[in-house]
């Protein structure tokens, strides 16, 4: 169509349009290769969870007779949707980084290799997380409940899944299953975070976990808790310093209550107990209850230095001289 036919003010809105797209890397994706797309996604685990819960979706009727052949099958176009996604990340990455593309393949090969193998692993993790679940909510009636309609367990298989694709280094894939599962149940969990067997997000609504958290097992998280950072730790250039941990670790047979916040590269020992509403950004010891009475709230107004404000003046010139 040419401009001419637009109709109205269509054609000066469309050139308008054009030009905001001049320079902008990163925010369209014109000349692009082809990025793994959402809906492939989804389909990529929803078959797994298939495989990890076979029947579940009540979507196949798998018996005993056929479980080899139709498991089978749903492995196998698993695998065909799995590599599609895969390749599309692998080239993207290539095509910012400026590599090669034949390693693409084999790149993508070695990951649906090493996640396959991991599944009946990932699948006996996800049966403690189960049990967890139906063990620690009185309301559950059976397991099977469990599997169907908790978030919190659907939330934990695809971050079990995304997060064997994150420690081998696939880009995009692993945050956009992450924020699958956070569209889907509420909870956030980046893929990351090293979680133990046996854990249960109850209710799960609200429920974030950053990057570098560590969960050890036995842990019952309710809706609202936070582990996130306290602060983003820059180098001298005031770029962010990032594979350091700044997310708290939970040791074993923690419980956290609801909308509690935890900040920061902090521990949480062993058999402890913190309160709904807490705040915390410092260290809590084994068997410990940290509960919140008496709140204050107190404001202060924050102010920077003349010396602060100098030093940010000078980094800031060094650091352009450094680009420059």
């Amino acid at each position: 169509m040419e401009l001419k036919n637009l109709p109205g003010k269509t054609s000066k809105y469309l050139q308008d349009i054009m030009k905001s797209y001049d320079g902008s890397a990163g925010t369209n994706f014109i000349d692009e290769r082809r990025l793994p797309d959402v809906q492939g996604i989804q389909e990529v685990l929803d078959g797994l969870i298939e495989i990890l819960f076979p029947g579940y979706s009540g979507k196949r009727d798998i018996t005993s007779e056929n479980a080899m052949y139709v498991l089978g099958d749903l492995l196998t176009s698993v695998k065909w949707k799995l590599e599609e996604q895969l390749l599309k990340a692998f080239r993207h990455e290539c095509d910012i980084e400026s590599c090669p593309h034949p390693n693409c393949e084999l790149r993508s090969e070695r990951v649906i290799d090493k996640l396959f193998s991991e599944l009946p692993e990932i699948r006996r993790v996800l049966k403690t997380d189960v049990q967890a679940a139906f063990d620690g909510d009185p309301a559950a009636k059976s397991e099977e409940e469990v599997v169907i309609s908790y978030p919190g367990l659907r939330a934990m298989a695809i971050h079990r899944i995304s997060h064997i694709l994150y420690i081998l280094l696939v880009p995009l894939i692993p945050r956009m299953m992450n924020e699958i599962a956070h569209s889907q149940t509420g909870i956030d969990i980046h893929p990351g975070a090293k979680i133990g067997e046996s854990v249960f997000i109850d209710h799960g609504t609200g429920v974030v976990i950053g990057e570098t958290s560590i969960i050890g097992k036995n842990v019952k998280i309710y809706q609202g808790v936070t582990l996130g950072a306290l602060s983003f730790p820059k180098d001298a250039c005031g770029n962010l310093i990032r594979g350091v941990q700044r997310h708290p670790t939970i040791d074993d047979n923690v419980t956290i209550y609801a909308h509690a916040t935890i900040l920061g590269n902090v521990h949480i020992g062993n058999n402890s107990i913190i309160g709904s509403n807490v705040w915390l950004k410092d260290d809590v010891g084994p068997d410990t209850m940290v509960m919140l009475q008496n709140p204050k709230t107190i404001f202060r107004e924050r102010k920077s230095s003349e010396k602060d404000k100098k030093n940010a003046s000078e980094k800031s010139d060094d650091c352009d001289e450094k680009k420059s």
